[in-house]
């Protein structure tokens, strides 16, 4: 859309006449003409002169091309003090380059005639003339225009006459041709810049990173107005064909922005619209100096219309989306697409009455795009501050929700450990306090001399002890290891060799002296408890005449305990199938919580139960 803003302000003008400043002095242009310039390029009579209206524009007017044009205005001064009025001149603009003369004196030159030329296109030029230079009679003005091959050469208006109006004619170009452009520059700039950081920001959100693209492109191109030097290139012809490639840049990128904002994506218009814009961008960067000129204004063309189309197409296929935002920018789009025909009919038919609009326009619309594009910024933020809200109700009812199944949990945790500490004390009862009373019913039982009173009260307080240790070691890992393998069995030794000499069994007691890596005291607990059901179960049910136990320590941290006896043995697959023993289920759960195995082997004359630990599995924090 900005294309326009360059080429409407750089090739119209006010018109070329010299009016009456005073009533008292007054300047009359008498006759304009223009001649292509000699080999040595000076100024002369001779020259092939040729009458012209200003604004001139001599390669557009010629078939022959020319790189340089001097344009010869005769005037007169109408004053009552002839000579002692002063007399300004403004010239609008000199395409590319040029110098001015006054009859023969030298009154102003671009810094350069070569390339890189100097630009004086859009740059309008005042002087007050010297009163010595003027004569009362027919003055002239003598301009002469520099150009390149394929681009436009020529002269803007000439106006002379009272400096005061002549000077705020130069203002209102001044205004025009460098102040407007400027306002645009630091109006795109500066929201192009701001949707960058946003893009960079919110990557998704791409509509932000097409503009600010946009608006760097149009950065670039707006650099034609207002330098006026070709630098950073080391001549006009390649800052030409810079200048259009961003042109085409621009109204493409514009284009995605508009798609992108609306949520639309047209791949197969998309991928049309780079094809087309690619194929130019390669021309105009190739393309030989000669055709540069044909191959600018069909870039132009198609990019125009291609600007033009999405200005329709976006408010068409946004009208069923029933959306502010869109509405708002549909209405730019079409103020856009008013104002482009207006200004391109100026172009071609130049009214001395009238002047462009968009220049205006461009301001204004580019700050309502800020503007629409600010309160959907502002609605997104919104979204995300609702979102949080929810975010955090959210989090308030899964906090609550969290804390009553976790509050239903600990009561069942607490359910839990009360049936295992039961569980654990039953285990405890059976094979403790279980095994002492195994021993006295046998020792009543099978024994022939009668039981007397003191052995009574052994008995009772064999079955208190047995209770104290169940409720000292309960599970509890603060009791202390046995220093040795012989201080750990000795209690078991005891016990179960009297009741067995009783029973007329012989025992057999194997252990090493020395722990070589000290079991934990959970360990020693579940190992003394296996020991004890494993007895109990051979005194009621084995018939045995002879057990063995024995206490390995081969490896570091391994740990076997072996008891052997030659009773009549069970079929150990089918109890544990039936599940009726509870001491055999008692074992294995204790073994198994310490990081051992239990196995069990049995045929008639012969069962072996044998519990393998690693002995560096559950440390003892409180060593020995």
């Amino acid at each position: 859309m900005k294309w326009l803003l360059i080429i409407c302000f750089g090739l119209f003008a006010m018109p070329a006449l010299a009016e009456s400043t005073s009533a008292q002095c007054s300047a009359e242009i008498i006759d304009i003409s223009a001649a292509k310039a000699g080999p040595d390029g000076r100024k002369s009579e001779n020259l092939r002169w040729e009458a012209v209206t200003l604004p001139n524009y001599w390669n557009q007017l010629h078939s022959e091309y020319s790189d340089e044009v001097w344009y010869r205005i005769h005037w007169r001064q109408t004053c009552s003090e002839a000579g002692h009025n002063p007399v300004a001149l403004l010239i609008q603009t000199i395409n590319m380059a040029g110098e001015v003369f006054v009859n023969d004196h030298f009154l102003w030159r671009d810094k350069s005639l070569t390339e890189p030329l100097s630009r004086s296109w859009s740059m309008p030029r005042y002087w007050v003339l010297h009163d010595a230079w003027l004569t009362e009679g027919i003055n002239t003005l003598w301009v002469k225009t520099v150009g390149v091959k394929g681009q436009a050469l020529g002269l803007g208006s000439v106006i002379i006459g009272e400096p005061t109006q002549v000077q705020s004619i130069y203002d209102n170009y001044w205004w025009r041709q460098r102040t407007l452009y400027v306002a645009n520059v630091i109006v795109s700039g500066v929201i192009g810049i701001l949707f960058f950081c946003i893009w960079i920001i919110r990557r998704d959100q791409t509509y932000y990173g097409w503009y600010a693209f946009s608006s760097l492109f149009w950065l670039v191109f707006i650099a034609n107005v207002l330098v006026t030097t070709p630098w950073p290139f080391s001549d006009s012809v390649t800052f030409v064909r810079v200048n259009a490639i961003a042109l085409l840049l621009n109204i493409a990128c514009f284009c995605m922005f508009t798609l992108r904002f609306g949520e639309l994506v047209l791949k197969r218009y998309e991928r049309f619209l780079w094809g087309i814009f690619s194929v130019f961008i390669v021309a105009l960067a190739f393309t030989p100096q000669d055709y540069l000129g044909a191959i600018q204004i069909s870039s132009v063309l198609v990019a125009v219309g291609f600007f033009l189309f999405n200005c329709l197409q976006f408010p068409v296929l946004t009208f069923r989306k029933r959306n502010n935002e869109y509405f708002l920018f549909s209405i730019c789009l079409i103020v856009l697409f008013m104002t482009i025909p207006y200004d391109a009919l100026l172009l071609f038919r130049p009214d001395p009455e009238k002047f462009p609009i968009l220049p205006y326009a461009n301001i204004v619309i580019t700050l309502c795009l800020a503007g629409i594009l600010g309160l959907r910024q502002a609605h997104n933020v919104r979204r995300i501050e609702q979102f949080n809200v929810e975010l955090a109700e959210s989090i308030a009812n899964a906090r609550s929700e969290l804390a009553v199944t976790l509050e239903r949990e600990h009561f069942l945790e607490l359910k839990n450990a009360k049936l295992r500490e039961r569980l654990d004390i039953a285990h405890d009862l059976h094979d403790g306090i279980g095994g002492t009373l195994v021993h006295m019913m046998a020792k009543v039982e099978q024994g022939s001399e009668q039981v007397h009173r003191p052995q009574v009260i052994s008995m009772l307080k064999l079955l208190r002890d047995d209770l104290r240790q169940t409720i000292d070691h309960n599970s509890s890992p603060s009791t202390k290891v046995p220093a040795t393998p012989q201080e750990w069995i000795a209690p078991l030794r005891h016990r179960f060799s009297i009741l067995f000499d009783e029973l007329g069994i012989k025992s057999d007691w194997q252990f090493p002296s020395a722990w070589r890596s000290t079991p934990s005291t959970l360990q020693c607990l579940a190992l003394t408890r296996v020991v004890e059901e494993a007895l109990t179960n051979l005194i009621k049910h084995s018939r045995a005449q002879q057990v063995c136990f024995r206490l390995q320590q081969q490896s570091p941290n391994e740990l076997v305990l072996e008891l052997e006896d030659d009773g009549i043995g069970f079929d150990v697959l089918a109890v544990q199938t039936a599940n009726i023993s509870v001491g055999m289920r008692s074992m294995s759960t204790r073994i198994l919580k310490v990081g051992g195995r239990l196995e069990i082997a049995s045929t008639p004359g012969r069962t072996i139960v044998k519990v393998i630990m690693a002995t560096n599995i559950i440390s003892d924090s409180h060593g020995h």
